[in-house]
């Protein structure tokens, strides 16, 4: 019996960090981005990408995230989009040289400021990434990759 308590314990020690990391990359309650968004700072710049990265996900098996730098007329500052799959599932493509419109609210990721996205209008299309309360519209859906799992 105790034997049995120690592996059952020893297993939750090790499947509970795991899944509430995967739980955080999916925008739940404990979010870093979540956490971050701050309704007192929306705003709405538009300007050029400048660049797009895909930032790999935090673990094997585990979804990329999207992120590109827009060019104001005032600054050049990295916009945070959310989990690579959400925008392929939404068809949304950006590449340097494409004029945007970004609303969303203002933090810091890595030391630096930068404006994690509720939405991004280029041209005619919307992409819309969060609510007004910055809960993300993939939340718990397709995080990791692989047969049975929702991409």
């Amino acid at each position: 019996m105790k034997k049995l308590i120690i592996i059952f314990t020893l297993g939750a020690l090790f499947i509970l960090p795991l899944a509430r990391l995967a739980y955080a990359q999916a925008g739940g309650p404990g979010a870093p981005v979540g956490r971050m968004l701050d309704p007192k700072t929306i705003q709405t710049m538009s300007g050029e990408v400048v660049s797009v990265d895909k930032i790999p996900g935090p673990m094997a098996g585990m979804h990329g995230r999207v992120t590109f730098n827009l060019k104001t007329d005032k600054e050049t500052l990295p916009v945070y989009l959310g989990p690579d799959f959400y925008l392929d599932q939404q068809g949304a493509k950006y590449a340097a040289g494409d004029k945007v419109q970004v609303k969303g609210s203002m933090g810091t990721m890595d030391g630096k400021p930068t404006l994690i996205a509720i939405e991004v209008k280029k041209g005619d299309q919307t992409l819309k990434l969060r609510n007004e309360r910055g809960a993300p519209l993939w939340p718990g859906k397709g995080m990791m990759k692989g047969k049975g799992k929702q991409q």
